[in-house]
C-alpha cells in the first residue's frame, strides 16, 4: 500500500495513509440502495444465517423481504418519510429485514436495548415520538402500556401478550412479508420500488449514545454515515481482495457497533452475516465451528473471555476457518492481546477506535503496518481527518504529544435529536468533533487512546489516567477485571482507587498486594490509595464499564463517611 502524508506540519492535521473513500456520486441513493446494488452481482449468496437454527436468507431473499416489508409499511401501516419507527429486539435475521426496510421509504429507524426498564424505554420513546414499534411477544407486556401499535417479529398465540389488545395495530411480521418462493418472485411479487426521494443527506436512524458517563443522548445518523462507514470497515478485505467471508454478528444491533460495522458493512460488502440472538461464549465457539466463520468483532471481555478458557476451547472446537477478529468498544490492554494472538497464531487479532457519533468507526489497526499489538488503535480510516488539541491551551499538538482527539469525515452525525445545545458542545464550526477523549498520534499515525477526558483524576494537581492503571493492574496474573475512580479527598481533591476483579475467587492477594504492585511502577501521586475487591464490575451491553453507577456508590459512601465525621457529640 503506497502510504500518503499522515502528519502535515502545516495545518497540523493527521490523515488517513489509506486509499481514499469511494462512496456514489448520486446524492439520492439509500443504504438500502447501496446494500443492493453491490448484491446484484451475488443475489443467489447467503446473506444472513440465524446462529441457533440455521435458516438462512440469500441477498435475493433479503431484498424481497425487504421490499414487501417497505410497502406494507408504507401501504398498510402509513408510515411515511422522516416518521421514527423504534425496534426493541434482540439480535436476529428480522432485525435486519426490519431495520432496512424502515430506512428505504425514508422513515427513521431507531432502536432500544430489549432490557431496558418502562422508565428507562419511557425517555426514549419520549424524545424520539415513534410511530410504531416491532418487537418480540416475550417483550409486549412491557411495552404495550406505550398504547403504540406493535409488529411482533415472530410467531406465537395466546402467550404473546395478554395486552394486545390495548394497541391500535398488532400484526405479525411473517403476515407483512409473506412467503418468499421462487415462483412469486419471478412473477413480480418483489416489484415494489424504493422511493428515488431519500438522499444520501436525510436522517437514517436515532442510536442512541450508552450513557456510561451521563444521560443517553439520540445520535441523528443519515443514509450517507452509513455508507462511508461500511467502505471504512471494508476497506482493508478490498485492498487485498480476500474473498466474501462469513461474520459473526453477537454484538447487539441495537448499538452502532452491533449494527453499522458488524452487520451492513458486511452485507453490503457481500459477506454473509451469522445472527447470534446474545453472546455466550460456548454459543460463539459452535456457531464458528458450524459456520465456519472467518471473522467476527468483539468487545474487550470477549477477548478476555477467550484468554481465560484457553487450552480447554482449542481442544473441544476447530477454530481453523477464523482469520479476523477486530475488538472495538474501548481499549485492550497490550498483554492480553499478545495472549489471544499467542493462542490463535493464525487470527489477525487487531484493535480499533470508534463512537456512535461516527457511525461506529474512526480508526482501525491494519495487519500489514508493523507491530499489530502495539495497543494502539490504528491509524485513521479514509475519508477521516484528526487533530489533538492541548486540553489547557487548545493548540493543536504534534506526534508524541497528548491532548484531546478530534476529528471529521463523511461519517459524523448530524447532531443530537433534539438537543442543539449538545450538538454545538461536540460539533464545532468547522466540523471537528470533539470526542471528550484523550489520546496520541506516534510519527506513523498510530492513535494511541489513552483515557475519557471526564474521566481524568485530577490529584493535587496532577492528572492521572485510569487506564494506565487499569493497565497495569490487569497485567496482573490475578486480576481479571478492573476499573480505576476518583475519591474525593480533602487535601488533593481527588485520589484514585479501584475495583478489582480477581480470575480466582480463591486467591490470597490482597489490598495491600495490588497497591505495592503498582506504587513499583507509577509515580506517586498516581498510587491507589483503596483497593476493592468485587465479584463482577457493571458493564454495558458492548463491554463498557458502567462507571457512573460505581462513582456515584463512591459519591454516596463519600457523603456519608463526611457527615459522620462532623456529627456534634450528644449532650450529657
Amino acid at each position: 500500500m503506497k502510504k500518503r502524508s499522515i502528519y502535515d506540519p502545516t495545518t497540523q492535521i493527521y490523515s488517513s495513509p489509506r486509499p481514499p473513500l469511494q462512496l456514489p456520486a448520486d446524492q439520492n441513493t439509500s443504504l438500502t440502495d447501496f446494500l443492493f446494488r453491490s448484491a446484484a452481482s451475488h443475489p443467489d449468496s447467503v446473506a444472513l444465517i440465524d446462529a441457533e437454527s440455521g435458516e438462512t436468507m440469500t441477498f435475493h431473499q433479503l431484498r424481497f423481504h425487504v421490499s414487501r416489508m417497505a410497502h406494507n409499511l408504507q401501504t398498510k401501516l402509513g408510515v411515511s418519510k422522516n416518521n421514527v419507527v423504534l425496534i426493541v429486539a434482540p439480535n436476529s435475521i428480522h432485525f435486519t429485514v426490519c431495520f432496512l426496510a424502515i430506512v428505504s421509504i425514508g422513515a427513521i429507524a431507531t432502536t432500544c436495548n430489549p432490557l431496558y426498564t418502562v422508565g428507562e424505554m419511557s425517555n426514549q420513546i419520549s424524545d424520539c415520538n415513534p410511530k410504531l414499534i416491532i418487537t418480540v411477544p416475550q417483550l409486549v407486556d412491557k411495552i404495550s402500556d406505550f398504547n403504540l401499535p406493535l409488529i411482533l417479529l415472530n410467531n406465537g398465540t395466546s402467550d404473546s401478550s395478554s395486552k394486545s389488545d390495548k394497541n391500535d395495530v398488532f400484526c405479525r411480521y411473517s403476515d407483512l412479508i409473506g412467503e418468499y418462493s421462487e415462483a412469486a418472485a419471478a412473477a413480480g411479487a418483489e416489484e415494489f420500488e424504493f422511493p428515488a426521494d431519500v438522499k444520501q443527506s436525510d436522517t437514517a436512524a436515532l442510536f442512541y449514545s450508552s450513557g456510561t458517563s451521563g444521560k443517553s443522548k439520540g445520535v441523528v445518523l443519515s443514509h450517507g454515515n452509513f455508507m462511508a462507514t461500511s467502505r471504512m470497515v471494508t476497506t482493508d478485505q478490498d485492498e487485498l481482495e480476500e474473498p466474501k467471508g462469513v461474520s459473526l454478528c453477537f454484538l447487539p444491533m441495537y448499538h452502532i457497533f452491533g449494527f453499522a460495522v458488524s452487520t451492513y458493512a458486511q452485507l453490503r460488502r457481500g459477506n454473509a452475516v451469522v445472527a447470534m440472538e446474545r453472546f455466550e461464549l460456548e454459543k460463539m465457539l459452535r456457531s464458528i465451528e458450524r459456520y465456519k466463520v472467518t471473522q467476527m468483532f468483539v468487545v474487550p471481555p470477549v477477548m478476555a473471555g477467550l484468554a481465560k478458557a484457553w487450552p480447554a476451547i482449542s481442544q473441544s472446537f476447530d477454530l481453523s476457518s477464523l482469520t479476523l477478529i477486530f475488538s472495538g468498544a474501548s481499549p485492550i490492554g497490550k498483554d492480553l492481546m499478545v495472549d489471544c494472538a499467542k493462542n490463535l497464531p493464525h487470527v489477525n487479532i487487531l484493535q480499533g477506535y470508534g463512537m456512535t457519533e461516527a457511525c461506529g468507526v474512526i480508526s482501525g489497526e491494519d495487519a500489514r503496518e508493523g507491530n499489530r499489538h502495539s495497543g494502539s488503535s490504528g491509524i485513521l480510516c479514509p475519508g477521516v481527518e484528526a487533530m489533538i488539541i492541548d486540553i489547557e491551551t487548545f493548540n493543536p499538538l504534534q506526534p508524541n504529544q497528548i491532548g484531546e482527539i478530534f476529528f471529521r469525515g463523511p461519517n459524523v452525525m448530524q447532531g443530537y435529536f433534539n438537543n442543539d445545545e449538545a450538538t454545538k458542545q461536540t460539533i464545532d464550526d468547522e466540523g471537528w468533533v470533539h470526542t471528550g477523549d484523550i489520546g496520541y498520534f506516534d510519527e506513523q499515525g498510530q492513535l494511541f487512546v489513552v483515557d475519557r477526558l471526564k474521566e481524568l483524576i485530577k490529584c493535587g494537581g496532577f492528572q492521572v489516567a485510569p487506564a494506565e492503571l487499569e493497565g497495569l493492574l490487569l497485567s496482573h496474573s490475578e486480576i481479571v477485571d478492573a476499573v480505576v475512580l476518583p475519591y474525593p479527598d480533602v487535601k488533593a481533591g481527588e485520589v484514585p482507587i479501584a475495583y478489582v476483579v480477581l480470575s480466582d475467587p480463591k486467591s490470597l492477594l490482597s489490598e495491600a498486594n495490588v497497591q505495592d504492585f503498582i506504587a513499583a511502577q507509577v509515580a506517586s501521586y498516581k498510587k491507589l490509595r483503596r483497593v476493592k475487591f468485587v465479584d463482577q464490575l457493571p458493564k454495558s451491553p458492548t463491554g463498557k464499564t458502567l462507571r457512573r453507577e460505581l462513582i456515584a456508590q463512591l459519591r454516596s459512601e463519600a457523603e456519608e463517611a463526611c457527615m459522620q465525621t462532623h456529627v456534634e457529640p450528644k449532650s450529657s
